[in-house]
């Protein structure tokens, strides 16, 4: 039987990463579906809990469009709705009017503080972590 290519072996390994990328953000989004989140909208409220810990911190749309793996135009469009659900506010940058801050609600962090150990054990499910 012959060995497997170099380049048989590079496009098994990401079909397995692909894979492994369906299966838990499926678990995640099936996990978060009764609290009304997605994986990506509780990607966007855990960066925003760890990236501003205090209640009233804000965190520039642009740190988050780097992070969360959606387009520009879909996270803000992810951000509007997390807005309309009470779970952020958005503001325009004092400094920089392109720039829009994005702040966590206390509705938002509680929301956030339910969601996470449902959202780590998924990944724990999955990973095998």
């Amino acid at each position: 039987m012959a060995s497997k290519t170099a380049g048989a072996r590079l496009e098994e390994r990401w079909r397995d990463i692909l894979s492994a990328h369906a299966r838990t953000m499926c678990e995640i989004d099936r996990v978060l579906h009764p609290h009304g989140l997605g994986a990506s909208d509780f990607e966007v409220l855990d960066i925003l809990a760890t990236a501003a810990p205090e209640e009233g911190e804000q965190c520039r749309v642009q740190n988050l469009v780097g992070r969360v793996h959606l387009s520009q135009s879909a996270l803000s469009r992810l951000i509007a709705r997390l807005e309309k659900d009470g779970l952020v506010t958005r503001s325009v940058c004092v400094e920089d009017r392109r720039g829009v801050w994005v702040t966590l609600t206390s509705k938002g962090r509680d929301l956030h503080a339910e969601a996470l150990p449902l959202q780590r054990a998924a990944l724990a499910r999955t990973l095998g972590g």
